[in-house]
């Protein structure tokens, strides 16, 4: 299904939300993506968003006449880069801008990862890169337009690191990047094995979010956090995501940032795809880690 804004003479960005695939709070696209293209379809917005839910449809994506391309689902062998590469080959071919965030920058050895690197400038790989769930204090790129009005942020949330980048990194930019510890290095999420590089890089910082300028004029971005719903909570948190998703379609990103309905516990414990657990789910301790209201 999707859903569609129209305001004349805004690029339009497509936003892909996958279907559901965890638990509770966790990897909610639809939750997520409905959030974010509310505020990008607000009036002030430099550009206008279409939603699909639940995953590529069957149908296919109308993709004519977009500037930009935001895919927030699961990824791996499931990823829609391999069942769907010719159409998203044309769109990039044009120019247009492509987002992956979270497991969506993960993409299988061969054409997928070839493909990214040339999309994206880089991707997670399975075996090399990690996923600890961990509290970043995240460095932004001061002088990039992503990360007007964002502001000082630490967030918990799972971020991977240790990505693969292609090896012309000229034109690959760490939009934001943190030093792991040395637990975070140790305890990926899946598989639960600590990796012998991971481990030995010890106080390297590291590279969680990254843009891109393609020599064909369009650019990319790729984002390694999301995991958690309640982060769409944090202003700043949000206000980074939503200014990579109107940087990356080519469009001007507002000097203080994109504004943004600010959202509660209660709020965002709403819509989500996934039914609230009877047990196991404490509003206060969830507050306290992600600093809701």
């Amino acid at each position: 299904m999707s859903v569609d804004a129209s305001a004349g003479g805004k690029p339009l960005v497509v936003f892909v939300a996958g279907e559901a695939s965890h638990r509770y709070g966790a990897h909610e696209f639809n939750a997520g993506g409905e959030l974010l293209v509310a505020a990008l379809n607000r009036p002030e917005s430099p550009v206008r968003a279409r939603l699909y839910r639940n995953g590529w449809p069957a149908e296919g994506i109308d993709l004519s006449g977009a500037a930009g391309l935001v895919l927030y689902m699961d990824g791996g062998s499931a990823h829609p880069a391999i069942a769907h590469p010719t159409e998203i080959e044309r769109f990039v071919a044009g120019g247009g801008g492509l987002m992956a965030m979270h497991y969506a920058i993960e993409v299988p050895l061969g054409a997928p990862a070839d493909a990214f690197s040339r999309f994206l400038g880089g991707y997670y790989e399975d075996g090399y890169s990690t996923n600890p769930t961990w509290q970043a204090a995240l460095e932004l790129e001061p002088d990039h337009p992503v990360s007007r009005g964002v502001g000082a942020l630490s967030v918990f949330d799972e971020w991977y690191f240790s990505l693969r980048f292609r090896p012309s990194a000229d034109r690959i930019i760490p939009l934001v990047r943190a030093v792991p510890d040395d637990e975070a290095r140790a305890n990926p999420t899946w598989p639960r094995s600590a990796k012998e590089h991971v481990l030995a890089a010890s106080g390297r910082k590291e590279t969680l979010a990254w843009a891109v300028e393609r020599e064909d004029g369009g650019r990319g971005v790729g984002f390694s956090g999301g995991h958690f719903h309640w982060n769409w909570g944090n202003d700043g948190f949000r206000r980074l995501v939503l200014n990579a998703i109107v940087w990356s379609a080519g469009a001007e990103v507002p000097a203080r940032g994109m504004n943004s309905a600010p959202r509660s516990l209660v709020e965002l414990e709403g819509g989500q795809d996934e039914r609230r657990p009877w047990f196991f789910h404490d509003p206060a301790e969830i507050r306290e880690r992600f600093g809701l209201d």
